[in-house]
């Protein structure tokens, strides 16, 4: 029996439709949410994001800026620049792409942004939040994955999940997010011993580690919920993802692809987070 693919791109939009009347209703009241993109510097895959960004906020009415800083940008003019945008009051929203130069401290740039504009969820203040249940700027990615696992219909409360990767972007929020919904949740990483046999207990597998082909069909348990957060490039140039998806599509009861399955949903998020801090 072959697993049900969760279609990313489909929920994404659903959740971009519902954005665009609520920004339609915004610009009816007299304002427009802004979204300010710092990109530091000329990452080829950082510049994709960005413009898929840009993209998005098109569609929806959504007015953006883009501050394309070079290379050698110091931390005075990029924390500048922050404060700038900080009490800008037609931006609503500040991201700044990630990963910067190795010369800027990634942390001190990051809590440089309003925790109230930090649609990212990345402000200590908002992971505080997170970590207490406290209503706040979720993180994109995790919180996409929270909305593909409904839409398979399965109930996570009491479910055993388990999370294979532990980084503050998507592995240690998502576990948090999973707990909140009353999941019993492993967080599993490069010291994990026997990783297969913890990943087979899973009723729900969010894999977000970045190496191809790391969860094989004999690491799913039959009939689980399989979400894919990978992004790698195989020296063909395929994009694919932490997940062996030909092999698990097979074993498991739900499945994400990559493309196509939580990279929509990240964007959708980011989206929903500027018209929640536009409304607020």
């Amino acid at each position: 029996m072959s697993a049900i693919m969760i279609d990313g791109k489909a929920v994404a939009e659903r959740i971009k439709a519902g954005l665009k009347v609520r920004v339609e209703k915004l610009q009816q009241s007299g304002k427009t949410p802004g979204l300010a993109v710092i990109l530091v510097g000329s990452d080829p895959a950082s510049r994709v994001y960005v413009n898929m960004k840009k993209k998005a906020c098109a569609a929806l009415g959504i007015y953006s800026e883009e501050y394309a800083l070079a290379e050698n940008t110091t931390e005075t003019e990029l924390l500048k620049l922050i404060n700038d945008l900080n009490n800008n009051p037609n931006i609503h929203g500040i991201l700044l792409q990630l990963p910067l130069p190795g010369h800027l401290d990634e942390n001190k740039m990051l809590e440089a942004i309003s925790p109230l504009k930090d649609v990212d969820g990345f402000h200590p203040v908002n992971v505080g939040k997170l970590m207490t249940g406290i209503p706040g700027f979720l993180p994109c990615t995790p919180a996409g994955v929270m909305d593909l696992i409904r839409e398979s219909g399965i109930s996570i409360a009491g479910k055993e999940c388990v999370v294979v990767g532990r980084s503050n972007i998507v592995g240690k929020p998502q576990a948090i997010l999973l707990l909140r919904e009353h999941g019993t949740v492993t967080i599993c990483h490069s010291r994990t011993p026997d990783l297969a046999s913890v990943c087979r207990r899973a009723d729900i597998l969010v894999a977000a580690v970045g190496k191809a082909g790391l969860i094989t069909a004999e690491m799913v348990k039959p009939g689980a919920v399989v979400i894919d957060v990978g992004v790698n490039r195989t020296p063909d140039g395929k994009l694919v993802g932490d997940v062996d998806f030909d092999q698990v599509y097979q074993v498991a009861g739900w499945i994400t692809p990559v493309p196509g399955g939580v990279g929509p949903m990240t964007i959708a998020k980011l989206m929903e987070n500027t018209v929640i801090s536009a409304e607020n």
